[in-house]
């Protein structure tokens, strides 16, 4: 494959599809951190208070607008296209609730303002709405960027190696376990993060992102954890009254749906940005902080880029310049992926075909078979 820094970068996205599952190089880099900075312009990592602003009051005037049309009209349609417009205002609206987790996401990595308080404070509130601990997911998300794609440390969504396998993934390669497996996973998948720590790192004791005495958190960090509770129970019990006024089937309708749409959509997200054959798993002996960072890979959503604001399409500069707001995102990934050459991985198939392809071929991790890179592990799914 050569090195990063002598690779001609695919100037399409068919070419770049036609490679898509060419491995990436596991060498070290020709270029360090500060190469890939300096490959920036500087006024891409300049955040606008206002301008973020402005993405939180147009994603809340989306998610108002769709309240409106689904409370006033729905009820006046016959009962058969009823059915298809809730169908419809669950997908949309859960679109949305991704774009505003997004923002929420950006504040946890102070991306949303010069102003730490400022984006601790948006990023509450909108988390909170949305049903999610904003704190605890902020400190273990960051374990997550610290370490990414390393077998030992990595925080989320951690390789399996082939020896440490449960039985039941001697079903996920047959057609209706890989069915069962992925509605569980776009379903369940958040809930059970964060309550039991479900494909995180192993502490090797229960571990429940409530919990502010977990082995995730720090000192420092406790107290926090425990305001992220206080946000949710807050949010559960204004639910509750509206349960009581409005009934728990229109609490249902309006909210319960679009959010479980937008928790899958959580997990589809990651998953594909962090699961493909061509990004290799490193143990102790053969990780580093660049070469995990760079094995990450970029999806194309078609028009949810823009609603989900571009973090799917950029998440490999996101993990290099977390500090970068999602409205610089797309030129400032442009600008490195000449310095990255090979180092940079991009995928444009549909995100539904990439789900199946990667749940197929991504089960476990392994070395290639008389590999000199003893620290090397790659997607398999021969069982």
């Amino acid at each position: 494959m050569g090195v990063g820094g002598n690779m001609s970068v695919p100037s399409t996205k068919s070419e770049q599809n036609k490679n898509r599952l060419q491995r990436m190089p596991t060498s070290k880099p020709p270029f360090t951190i500060g190469d890939i900075k300096k490959a920036i312009p500087p006024h891409f990592f300049q955040r606008s208070l206002i301008r973020s602003f402005y993405y939180v009051a147009r994603d809340l005037l989306l998610v108002s607008v769709f309240y409106y049309i689904a409370t006033t009209y729905f009820h006046l349609l016959p009962s058969s296209y009823c059915y298809l417009a809730w169908l419809t205002y669950w997908i949309v609206q859960g679109c949305v609730f991704t774009g505003i987790w997004v923002i929420c996401h950006e504040c946890g990595h102070n991306a949303f303002s010069s102003y730490p308080r400022v984006d601790d404070t948006v990023g509450f509130i909108l988390h909170s709405a949305l049903l999610m601990p904003y704190f605890s997911l902020k400190y273990s998300h960051s374990r997550h960027h610290s370490n990414t794609n390393s077998l030992e440390h990595d925080q989320i969504h951690v390789a399996t190696i082939k020896s440490e396998l449960e039985w039941f993934y001697k079903y996920s390669n047959k057609p209706l376990g890989r069915l069962l497996q992925l509605v569980a996973t776009l379903t369940l998948g958040t809930p059970f993060y964060w309550t039991f720590n479900f494909t995180g790192k192993n502490y090797y004791r229960f571990v429940c992102h409530f919990d502010p005495y977990a082995p995730i958190y720090n000192d420092c960090e406790r107290l926090w954890v425990y305001i992220s509770d206080v946000g949710l129970i807050a949010t559960t019990y204004v639910l509750y009254g509206v349960a009581l006024t409005q009934g728990l089937a229109w609490l249902v309708c309006i909210y319960v749906m679009p959010l479980l749409i937008m928790n899958g959509f959580i997990v589809l997200m990651i998953f594909l940005n962090h699961h493909h054959p061509s990004v290799p798993r490193y143990d102790s002996s053969e990780w580093d902080w660049l070469r995990g960072t760079l094995a990450t890979v970029d999806r194309d959503y078609g028009v949810l880029n823009k609603v989900f604001h571009n973090l799917t399409t950029t998440h490999v500069l996101h993990h290099l310049f977390t500090t970068i707001p999602h409205y610089n995102a797309v030129e400032a990934s442009k600008a490195i992926k000449p310095l990255l050459g090979g180092y940079y991985q991009f995928d444009g198939t549909p995100f539904y075909k990439a789900l199946w392809r990667e749940t197929t071929e991504c089960i476990y991790v392994e070395k290639d078979k008389g590999s000199h890179d003893t620290g090397v592990f790659w997607f398999r799914n021969k069982l």
